[in-house]
Protein backbone atom coordinates (compact mmCIF):
# COMPACT_ATOMS: atom_id res chain seq x y z
CA UNK A 1 0.00 0.00 0.00
CA UNK A 2 1.25 3.54 -0.70
CA UNK A 3 2.57 5.48 2.28
CA UNK A 4 -0.04 7.97 3.50
CA UNK A 5 1.47 11.47 3.88
CA UNK A 6 0.01 14.51 5.61
CA UNK A 7 1.61 17.92 4.95
CA UNK A 8 1.38 20.53 7.72
CA UNK A 9 2.75 24.01 6.97
CA UNK A 10 1.42 27.54 7.30
CA UNK A 11 2.97 28.56 3.97
CA UNK A 12 0.67 27.93 1.00
CA UNK A 13 3.73 27.79 -1.25
CA UNK A 14 5.45 25.11 0.83
CA UNK A 15 2.22 23.10 1.05
CA UNK A 16 1.90 23.25 -2.73
CA UNK A 17 5.55 22.30 -3.33
CA UNK A 18 5.48 19.40 -0.88
CA UNK A 19 2.19 18.17 -2.32
CA UNK A 20 3.71 18.15 -5.78
CA UNK A 21 6.79 16.30 -4.54
CA UNK A 22 4.68 13.65 -2.80
CA UNK A 23 2.31 13.15 -5.74
CA UNK A 24 5.25 12.54 -8.08
CA UNK A 25 6.05 9.23 -6.36
CA UNK A 26 3.72 6.22 -6.70
CA UNK A 27 4.93 4.86 -3.36
CA UNK A 28 3.54 7.94 -1.59
CA UNK A 29 -0.08 9.05 -1.27
CA UNK A 30 -1.02 12.56 -0.14
CA UNK A 31 -4.00 12.29 2.20
CA UNK A 32 -4.25 15.97 3.10
CA UNK A 33 -2.64 19.36 3.73
CA UNK A 34 -3.11 21.53 6.81
CA UNK A 35 -2.20 25.19 7.45
CA UNK A 36 -2.04 24.75 11.22
CA UNK A 37 -2.03 22.23 14.05
CA UNK A 38 -5.78 22.31 14.61
CA UNK A 39 -6.64 21.36 11.04
CA UNK A 40 -3.84 18.78 11.18
CA UNK A 41 -5.35 17.22 14.30
CA UNK A 42 -8.67 16.62 12.51
CA UNK A 43 -6.96 15.24 9.40
CA UNK A 44 -4.89 12.83 11.52
CA UNK A 45 -8.05 11.46 13.12
CA UNK A 46 -9.67 11.14 9.69
CA UNK A 47 -6.81 9.61 7.67
CA UNK A 48 -4.33 8.04 10.15
CA UNK A 49 -1.29 9.09 8.08
CA UNK A 50 1.86 6.96 8.06
CA UNK A 51 4.12 10.03 8.11
CA UNK A 52 3.66 13.77 8.62
CA UNK A 53 5.72 16.72 7.41
CA UNK A 54 5.60 19.46 10.03
CA UNK A 55 6.70 23.08 9.96
CA UNK A 56 8.52 24.41 13.02
CA UNK A 57 6.98 27.88 13.07
CA UNK A 58 3.20 28.03 12.65
CA UNK A 59 0.36 30.27 13.89
CA UNK A 60 -2.06 29.36 16.72
CA UNK A 61 0.14 26.45 17.89
CA UNK A 62 3.84 26.16 17.00
CA UNK A 63 5.23 22.96 15.53
CA UNK A 64 7.11 21.91 18.67
CA UNK A 65 4.05 22.17 20.90
CA UNK A 66 1.98 20.20 18.40
CA UNK A 67 4.74 17.58 18.05
CA UNK A 68 4.92 17.16 21.82
CA UNK A 69 1.16 16.62 22.04
CA UNK A 70 1.19 14.26 19.05
CA UNK A 71 3.95 12.06 20.50
CA UNK A 72 2.16 11.81 23.83
CA UNK A 73 -1.28 11.08 22.42
CA UNK A 74 -0.83 9.44 19.02
CA UNK A 75 2.86 8.74 18.17
CA UNK A 76 3.33 9.12 14.41
CA UNK A 77 6.54 9.41 12.36
CA UNK A 78 7.28 13.08 11.64
CA UNK A 79 9.73 14.79 9.28
CA UNK A 80 10.28 18.41 10.31
CA UNK A 81 10.55 21.25 7.79
CA UNK A 82 13.09 23.67 9.21
CA UNK A 83 14.82 26.87 8.16
CA UNK A 84 18.60 27.04 7.79
CA UNK A 85 19.07 29.52 10.63
CA UNK A 86 20.46 29.29 14.14
CA UNK A 87 16.94 29.56 15.53
CA UNK A 88 15.71 26.98 13.06
CA UNK A 89 18.48 24.52 13.92
CA UNK A 90 17.83 24.84 17.65
CA UNK A 91 14.12 24.18 17.13
CA UNK A 92 14.91 21.21 14.89
CA UNK A 93 17.18 19.62 17.49
CA UNK A 94 14.44 20.06 20.07
CA UNK A 95 12.01 18.38 17.65
CA UNK A 96 14.33 15.39 17.33
CA UNK A 97 14.44 15.19 21.13
CA UNK A 98 10.64 15.16 21.19
CA UNK A 99 10.48 12.25 18.75
CA UNK A 100 10.68 13.56 15.17
CA UNK A 101 12.45 11.05 12.93
CA UNK A 102 14.25 13.44 10.58
CA UNK A 103 14.14 16.91 9.07
CA UNK A 104 14.39 18.76 5.77
CA UNK A 105 16.12 22.12 5.68
CA UNK A 106 14.27 24.89 3.83
CA UNK A 107 16.63 26.81 1.53
CA UNK A 108 17.24 30.42 2.56
CA UNK A 109 16.66 31.76 -0.96
CA UNK A 110 14.73 30.48 -3.94
CA UNK A 111 12.40 28.23 -1.97
CA UNK A 112 10.58 26.82 -4.98
CA UNK A 113 13.80 25.89 -6.80
CA UNK A 114 15.47 24.74 -3.59
CA UNK A 115 12.67 22.43 -2.53
CA UNK A 116 12.49 20.85 -5.97
CA UNK A 117 16.26 20.32 -5.92
CA UNK A 118 15.84 18.26 -2.75
CA UNK A 119 12.73 16.43 -3.97
CA UNK A 120 14.38 13.00 -4.08
CA UNK A 121 15.88 13.49 -0.63
CA UNK A 122 12.49 14.56 0.75
CA UNK A 123 10.76 11.52 -0.72
CA UNK A 124 13.49 9.21 0.60
CA UNK A 125 13.20 10.68 4.11
CA UNK A 126 9.42 10.30 4.07
CA UNK A 127 9.73 6.62 3.14
CA UNK A 128 12.34 5.92 5.81
CA UNK A 129 10.41 7.83 8.47
CA UNK A 130 7.17 5.99 7.67
CA UNK A 131 8.87 2.67 8.44
CA UNK A 132 10.97 3.89 11.36
CA UNK A 133 10.55 2.44 14.82
CA UNK A 134 8.86 4.88 17.18
CA UNK A 135 10.96 4.72 20.35
CA UNK A 136 9.83 6.64 23.39
CA UNK A 137 12.83 7.64 25.47
CA UNK A 138 13.27 9.73 28.57
CA UNK A 139 16.60 11.54 28.58
CA UNK A 140 17.82 10.85 32.09
CA UNK A 141 21.43 11.45 32.99
CA UNK A 142 22.51 8.31 34.81
CA UNK A 143 25.38 8.25 37.32
CA UNK A 144 28.59 7.00 35.74
CA UNK A 145 30.34 4.03 37.32
CA UNK A 146 33.94 5.23 37.30
CA UNK A 147 35.68 1.95 38.11
CA UNK A 148 39.34 1.97 37.11
CA UNK A 149 40.71 5.34 35.98
CA UNK A 150 41.14 5.79 32.26
CA UNK A 151 44.84 6.45 31.75
CA UNK A 152 46.91 7.47 28.75
CA UNK A 153 46.02 9.59 25.75
CA UNK A 154 46.45 7.07 22.92
CA UNK A 155 42.96 5.59 23.01
CA UNK A 156 40.31 7.05 20.73
CA UNK A 157 36.53 6.61 20.53
CA UNK A 158 34.81 6.99 17.14
CA UNK A 159 31.03 7.15 16.73
CA UNK A 160 28.99 7.21 13.52
CA UNK A 161 25.24 7.65 13.05
CA UNK A 162 22.50 8.88 10.74
CA UNK A 163 18.69 8.88 11.07
CA UNK A 164 17.79 8.83 14.77
CA UNK A 165 21.41 9.46 15.64
CA UNK A 166 21.14 12.78 17.43
CA UNK A 167 19.38 11.22 20.41
CA UNK A 168 21.45 8.03 20.26
CA UNK A 169 24.71 9.99 20.28
CA UNK A 170 23.47 12.08 23.19
CA UNK A 171 22.68 8.97 25.23
CA UNK A 172 26.15 7.51 24.62
CA UNK A 173 27.96 10.76 25.42
CA UNK A 174 25.93 11.36 28.60
CA UNK A 175 27.53 8.25 30.05
CA UNK A 176 31.12 9.29 29.37
CA UNK A 177 33.11 10.71 32.31
CA UNK A 178 35.23 13.84 32.16
CA UNK A 179 38.40 11.72 31.80
CA UNK A 180 37.07 9.84 28.77
CA UNK A 181 39.37 9.20 25.81
CA UNK A 182 39.01 11.70 22.99
CA UNK A 183 35.93 11.20 20.84
CA UNK A 184 35.26 11.86 17.14
CA UNK A 185 31.71 11.81 15.79
CA UNK A 186 30.19 11.83 12.33
CA UNK A 187 26.43 12.35 12.18
CA UNK A 188 24.74 12.82 8.81
CA UNK A 189 23.57 16.42 9.11
CA UNK A 190 23.74 19.44 6.78
CA UNK A 191 25.82 22.55 7.34
CA UNK A 192 24.14 24.98 9.70
CA UNK A 193 22.94 22.32 12.14
CA UNK A 194 26.08 20.62 13.45
CA UNK A 195 27.28 23.66 15.39
CA UNK A 196 23.98 23.92 17.25
CA UNK A 197 23.99 20.16 17.86
CA UNK A 198 27.51 20.29 19.29
CA UNK A 199 26.63 23.26 21.52
CA UNK A 200 23.57 21.44 22.84
CA UNK A 201 25.63 18.34 23.66
CA UNK A 202 28.30 20.47 25.31
CA UNK A 203 25.74 21.84 27.78
CA UNK A 204 24.53 18.35 28.72
CA UNK A 205 27.68 16.23 28.85
CA UNK A 206 30.58 15.88 31.26
CA UNK A 207 33.00 15.96 28.35
CA UNK A 208 33.49 19.06 26.19
CA UNK A 209 31.79 18.85 22.78
CA UNK A 210 32.42 21.15 19.82
CA UNK A 211 32.15 21.28 16.05
CA UNK A 212 35.54 20.30 14.63
CA UNK A 213 37.88 22.76 12.98
CA UNK A 214 40.71 21.72 10.71
CA UNK A 215 43.78 20.90 12.80
CA UNK A 216 41.95 20.58 16.15
CA UNK A 217 43.70 18.21 18.56
CA UNK A 218 41.57 15.29 19.73
CA UNK A 219 42.15 15.39 23.46
CA UNK A 220 40.92 13.29 26.41
CA UNK A 221 37.69 14.64 27.81
CA UNK A 222 36.67 16.22 24.51
CA UNK A 223 34.51 15.25 21.53
CA UNK A 224 34.73 16.71 18.02
CA UNK A 225 31.71 16.60 15.69
CA UNK A 226 32.23 16.60 11.92
CA UNK A 227 30.81 19.83 10.45
CA UNK A 228 27.89 19.47 8.06
CA UNK A 229 29.11 19.50 4.47
CA UNK A 230 32.70 18.46 5.29
CA UNK A 231 34.40 15.11 5.72
CA UNK A 232 36.38 14.65 8.93
CA UNK A 233 39.45 12.42 9.02
CA UNK A 234 41.70 11.47 11.93
CA UNK A 235 45.38 12.13 11.37
CA UNK A 236 48.60 12.03 13.37
CA UNK A 237 50.62 15.10 14.29
CA UNK A 238 53.56 13.85 16.30
CA UNK A 239 52.14 12.05 19.32
CA UNK A 240 48.71 13.64 18.92
CA UNK A 241 45.54 12.81 17.04
CA UNK A 242 44.17 15.75 15.05
CA UNK A 243 41.05 16.34 12.94
CA UNK A 244 41.43 17.06 9.25
CA UNK A 245 38.50 18.47 7.28
CA UNK A 246 37.98 18.32 3.53
CA UNK A 247 35.49 19.01 0.75
CA UNK A 248 36.30 15.75 -1.02
CA UNK A 249 33.39 14.19 -2.95
CA UNK A 250 30.59 12.53 -0.95
CA UNK A 251 31.11 8.90 0.05
CA UNK A 252 28.08 6.58 0.19
CA UNK A 253 26.09 9.67 -0.78
CA UNK A 254 27.17 11.62 2.30
CA UNK A 255 29.51 14.41 3.32
CA UNK A 256 30.46 14.01 6.11
CA UNK A 257 30.66 10.24 5.73
CA UNK A 258 31.20 7.81 8.59
CA UNK A 259 33.39 5.54 6.44
CA UNK A 260 35.83 8.40 5.80
CA UNK A 261 36.25 8.99 9.54
CA UNK A 262 36.37 5.28 10.45
CA UNK A 263 38.90 4.38 7.74
CA UNK A 264 41.29 7.19 8.69
CA UNK A 265 40.94 6.42 12.40
CA UNK A 266 41.73 2.74 11.77
CA UNK A 267 44.97 3.73 10.04
CA UNK A 268 46.00 6.09 12.84
CA UNK A 269 44.83 4.35 15.99
CA UNK A 270 44.63 0.63 15.16
CA UNK A 271 44.08 -1.44 18.31
CA UNK A 272 43.74 1.73 20.41
CA UNK A 273 40.52 2.56 18.60
CA UNK A 274 37.07 1.93 20.11
CA UNK A 275 34.21 2.44 17.65
CA UNK A 276 30.41 2.37 17.63
CA UNK A 277 28.01 2.46 14.67
CA UNK A 278 24.56 3.67 15.67
CA UNK A 279 21.10 3.97 14.11
CA UNK A 280 20.78 5.15 10.51
CA UNK A 281 19.63 4.25 7.03
CA UNK A 282 21.95 2.93 4.34
CA UNK A 283 25.35 1.31 4.70
CA UNK A 284 27.71 4.18 5.51
CA UNK A 285 30.15 3.16 8.24
CA UNK A 286 29.82 -0.61 7.87
CA UNK A 287 32.99 -1.09 5.78
CA UNK A 288 34.89 1.36 7.94
CA UNK A 289 33.85 -0.50 11.07
CA UNK A 290 35.15 -3.71 9.50
CA UNK A 291 38.47 -2.02 8.77
CA UNK A 292 38.69 -0.96 12.42
CA UNK A 293 38.05 -4.53 13.60
CA UNK A 294 40.65 -5.90 11.18
CA UNK A 295 43.13 -3.33 12.52
CA UNK A 296 42.62 -4.67 16.05
CA UNK A 297 40.19 -2.07 17.35
CA UNK A 298 37.01 -2.79 19.29
CA UNK A 299 33.76 -2.46 17.32
CA UNK A 300 30.12 -2.40 18.40
CA UNK A 301 26.88 -1.89 16.48
CA UNK A 302 23.52 -0.83 17.90
CA UNK A 303 20.90 -3.58 17.99
CA UNK A 304 17.69 -3.56 15.97
CA UNK A 305 15.34 -3.16 18.94
CA UNK A 306 16.86 0.16 20.04
CA UNK A 307 17.44 1.63 16.55
CA UNK A 308 15.08 4.13 14.98
CA UNK A 309 16.30 2.83 11.61
CA UNK A 310 18.20 -0.47 11.56
CA UNK A 311 20.19 0.12 8.39
CA UNK A 312 23.84 0.97 8.98
CA UNK A 313 24.23 -1.27 12.05
CA UNK A 314 22.57 -4.17 10.23
CA UNK A 315 25.01 -3.83 7.32
CA UNK A 316 27.89 -3.89 9.81
CA UNK A 317 26.55 -6.97 11.58
CA UNK A 318 25.97 -8.82 8.30
CA UNK A 319 29.58 -8.39 7.11
CA UNK A 320 31.09 -9.28 10.48
CA UNK A 321 32.26 -5.76 11.25
CA UNK A 322 30.74 -5.65 14.74
CA UNK A 323 32.51 -7.49 17.54
CA UNK A 324 29.36 -6.96 19.61
CA UNK A 325 25.77 -5.92 18.86
CA UNK A 326 24.31 -4.12 21.87
CA UNK A 327 21.26 -2.14 22.96
CA UNK A 328 21.86 1.62 22.94
CA UNK A 329 21.90 1.87 26.74
CA UNK A 330 24.74 -0.68 26.89
CA UNK A 331 27.01 0.89 24.30
CA UNK A 332 28.45 3.71 26.45
CA UNK A 333 29.42 1.35 29.29
CA UNK A 334 30.95 -1.06 26.75
CA UNK A 335 33.10 1.70 25.25
CA UNK A 336 34.33 2.71 28.70
CA UNK A 337 35.06 -0.88 29.69
CA UNK A 338 37.17 -1.34 26.58
CA UNK A 339 39.02 1.92 27.23
CA UNK A 340 39.93 0.79 30.73
CA UNK A 341 41.05 -2.67 29.62
CA UNK A 342 43.19 -1.33 26.82
CA UNK A 343 44.57 1.34 29.12
CA UNK A 344 45.68 -1.31 31.59
CA UNK A 345 47.44 -3.21 28.83
CA UNK A 346 44.97 -6.10 28.62
CA UNK A 347 43.97 -7.23 25.13
CA UNK A 348 40.30 -8.12 24.87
Amino acid sequence: MPIKVLVVDDSALIRSLLSEIVRADNELHLVGVAPDAYVARDLIKQHSPDVITLDVEMPRMDGLTFLDKLMKGRPTPVVMISSLTERGSEATLRALELGAIDFVAKPKLGIAEGMQAYAEEIRAKLKVAARARMIRRTAVERPVERGLPIVGTEKLIAIGASTGGTEAIKEVLLGLPADSPGVVITQHMPAGFTRSFAARLDKLCRISVSEARDGDRILPGTALLAPGGLHMEVARSGANYVARLSEAPPVNGHRPAVDVMFNSAARCAGRNLIAALLTGMGKDGARGLLEIREAGGYTVAQDEASCVVYGMPREAAEIGAAEEVLALEDIGPALLAQARRRGSGNRV
